[in-house]
C-alpha cells in the first residue's frame, strides 16, 4: 500500500500540495553583506511547514556551484547570485511573478 498525504488524501506520487504551494510563495531574493565583506544571496520566503527548504536550498548550490547554508527560515548563498536564482526558482516550479529580487 502506498503512502497517502495527510493534507490532500491523494497518493503520495500524486500528492500536488507541494507544487501549489510553490505557487503562492512570495520569495524575496537579496544581497547582504557579511563579515570581511562577503556577499550572500539570502532567498526568503519559501513556507517551511509546506515545502522542504533544505532540498531548495541544495538544489540551488548544485545548480549555482557555490555554498551556502539555511538558517532562520532562509537559503543563505555565497556570492552575488541575484540575476541568476530567480530563473533557477522558476524552474523548481516557483511563480515567476511572486519572486522580487532587490
Amino acid at each position: 500500500m502506498t503512502d497517502m498525504c495527510e493534507t490532500c488524501g491523494l497518493p503520495k506520487d500524486l500528492c500536488v500540495c507541494e507544487s501549489i504551494a510553490k505557487e503562492s510563495q512570495t520569495i524575496e531574493v537579496q544581497l547582504e553583506k557579511k563579515k570581511f565583506n562577503k556577499n550572500y544571496t539570502v532567498v526568503a520566503g519559501i513556507d517551511q511547514k509546506e515545502i522542504d527548504i533544505k532540498d531548495v536550498a541544495s538544489k540551488l548550490k548544485e545548480k549555482l556551484a557555490c555554498g551556502g547554508t539555511v538558517k532562520d527560515g532562509k537559503v543563505e548563498l555565497q556570492g552575488d547570485h541575484r540575476n541568476r536564482v530567480k530563473d533557477i526558482l522558476v524552474e523548481l516550479g516557483f511563480a515567476p511573478e511572486m519572486i522580487v529580487v532587490k
